[in-house]
This record gives C-alpha cells, sequence and structure tokens, in this order.
C-alpha cells in the first residue's frame, strides 16, 4: 500500500489519478519521482515533487509542499497541485516512496550538523527503513 492509500485518508479524484498513474509503472519519461517527509514514521508534513526528463539524467526540477498541521499525504489541495505539475511536465511515468524517508528539514538550509535539532525521532535512524543504525 502506497502512502497516497493509506485508511483515513481524503479520497478525492486527484489523489485517485496519482494512484492510478503511479500503479501504471515505468511506461516512459520523463518521470515524476513523489517522495514524503515527516517528524515521524506517521505523519508526513512535506512531499518533494522531482521531474526526471530522460534516462541517466538528473532531476530537472523539484517542488515542495509543507503543511502545517495534519498529513500532507490527506490534502486533496496539494494533490491537485501536484497532479498539475506533473502534467505540466508531461510526465509518463510516476513513482512513490513507500513510506516518509526522513526528517522534512534540509541539511545545510534548515540545520547545520549531522541530526535535525526539531525532528529528535530521526537521530540515529536509516531514513528509508526508519530503523535505529548501529
Amino acid at each position: 500500500m502506497t502512502p497516497l492509500e493509506e485508511p483515513g485518508m481524503v479520497e478525492d479524484r486527484f489523489l485517485k489519478r496519482l494512484r492510478k498513474k503511479a500503479r501504471k509503472g515505468l511506461r516512459g519519461w520523463p518521470i515524476a519521482t513523489i517522495a514524503f517527509y515527516g517528524p515521524n514514521l506517521h505523519q508526513a508534513t512535506k512531499t518533494a515533487v522531482g521531474i526526471v526528463p530522460s534516462e541517466n539524467a538528473e532531476v530537472e526540477e523539484v517542488r515542495a509542499w509543507i503543511v502545517d498541521r495534519g498529513d500532507v499525504r490527506g490534502d486533496s489541495g496539494i494533490a491537485r497541485e501536484i497532479l498539475e505539475f506533473i502534467e505540466e511536465h508531461q510526465v509518463r511515468s510516476i513513482a512513490i516512496s513507500d513510506g516518509i524517508i526522513g526528517c522534512p528539514h534540509q541539511q545545510g538550509i534548515d540545520y547545520e550538523g549531522e541530526w535535525c535539532p526539531v525532528c529528535e525521532f530521526w537521530h540515529g535512524r536509516d531514513r528509508f527503513a526508519g530503523q535505529r543504525v548501529h
């Protein structure tokens, strides 16, 4: 189950369209990557969408959406904006992260050092697995 399919999320035609596009798999380039970030493994407060124009290319453009309260995955307005953003770039494929993959703050921009001072949950954790690293 992808984050956009979690129980209790707002059912909306824009969310359904994003899910449907992601389920189709690789259908060509450009590809949109959608990643979710949050203070823990249960609440996504930020999503970032990157556009990869072709195979072996770097991300061409990135746009992020942030919510102060709640979960970005349940915001139908943001889902609509994401869909418009990917349609604007004529995206043919979508890849969505399976879960929350780290702190919503950016190292070197929002904080200095190894760990975010705001998101203690992520201190010493693997951002993809959410498990403590030794």
